[in-house]
């Protein structure tokens, strides 16, 4: 496969957790990862071989290095990470077992990535040789420099005829400096070519109410498409949770009029649920750049996203190898000597 440049672009923030599936009041120690939705993907892509550089701000100090340090661990592109007199984003989260919901809970609306501005990035070298620009709802949401950086690098991208994926993730309780979500997305999806997300996405971004089936979903895409032309492709990933630790997930498609559905994934002992829809969004890129037709890359994406679940941490580390025997249907764990 011919190297091809991915850039990503938000936030970088640490998770901490108490051990295992502890609450905070039984513990007195923590857990760190480092990730954030749009790292995550970069760093599933690295793994994957992919040449990815990253976006963003982290703090001016060992924090921030320790960050930096992380994502170059991963074999992320570090070169237009800022390093900025904020402190890093964090985030707290208690991991739910059976019956009882992980809770999250985030301390992110002015640390370095709340910080970042349009003076910052150099978009016309971030963007040479890039053949694809990931973004999410989530990074727009933290404050209006994040919002005015992504769209002059969407609006650039889009003008160079490179590949837009958006994953509008919608958080209300992220908009909190004065602008619409909802506009927001809106604006920022007519500067995007491919759409990762489904019915509830497009209800929240076009005031819709489609139904979750089969059709539903075929009519949402086709409206998304019709009030967004430069939309060509639409790809989503549905959950069912039994319990905390107990998942199905399959994968659905609309691109060239065309429907395609994988076989549902079924997770009986979830690890770890954070990044998996992060992981999915990673395997449908590779599976796009890599030259998969639809079927194939959204097998691919599932299995992606199911693999997570077993791996602890922000970011997916399963092989391409890992993710494609899963996807041809070996789901039997068993062991490899």
């Amino acid at each position: 496969m011919t190297q091809q440049k991915v850039v990503t672009f938000g936030e970088v923030i640490m998770r901490l957790s108490p051990p295992g599936f502890d609450k905070m009041k039984q513990s007195r120690s923590m857990e760190f990862f480092f990730g954030g939705t749009e790292m995550n993907v970069a760093g599933s892509l690295a793994q994957f071989g992919l040449q990815v550089q990253h976006v963003s701000n982290v703090s001016n100090d060992f924090v921030g290095d320790a960050a930096i340090s992380c994502m170059q661990g991963y074999g992320i592109d570090v070169t237009h990470i800022n390093k900025v007199n904020h402190p890093l984003g964090l985030y707290f989260m208690e991991a739910g077992s059976g019956l009882r919901a992980s809770q999250i809970t985030y301390n992110r609306l002015h640390g370095s990535f709340a910080n970042i501005s349009p003076d910052l990035v150099d978009w016309e070298k971030v963007l040479d040789g890039c053949s694809l620009l990931h973004w999410t709802g989530i990074s727009p949401a933290i404050s209006e420099g994040a919002y005015q950086t992504l769209k002059q690098g969407l609006t650039l991208a889009l003008k160079k005829g490179i590949t837009i994926t958006a994953d509008p993730a919608y958080r209300s309780n992220l908009w909190q400096y004065g602008r619409s979500g909802h506009e927001v997305l809106a604006e920022l999806i007519g500067l995007s070519t491919v759409f990762i997300g489904g019915v509830n996405e497009v209800n929240e971004i076009l005031g819709t109410a489609f139904t979750h089936d089969k059709d539903g979903f075929i009519t949402a895409a086709k409206r998304l498409q019709e009030t967004y032309p430069a939309i060509i492709k639409v790809y989503d990933k549905v959950r069912t949770g039994l319990s905390a630790t107990h998942q199905k997930i399959f994968a659905q498609s609309w691109t060239e009029n065309t429907y395609s559905k994988t076989e549902e994934i079924e997770i009986t002992q979830v690890v770890d649920r954070i990044g998996t829809g992060d992981a999915y969004a990673a395997g449908l890129i590779y599976g796009l750049i890599s030259g998969m037709n639809d079927p194939e890359a959204i097998a691919f994406a599932n299995a992606a996203c199911a693999l997570k679940h077993t791996i602890a941490g922000d970011v997916n580390l399963a092989t391409v190898q890992e993710i494609a025997e899963v996807a041809n249907g070996n789901h039997s764990g068993r062991l490899k000597r």
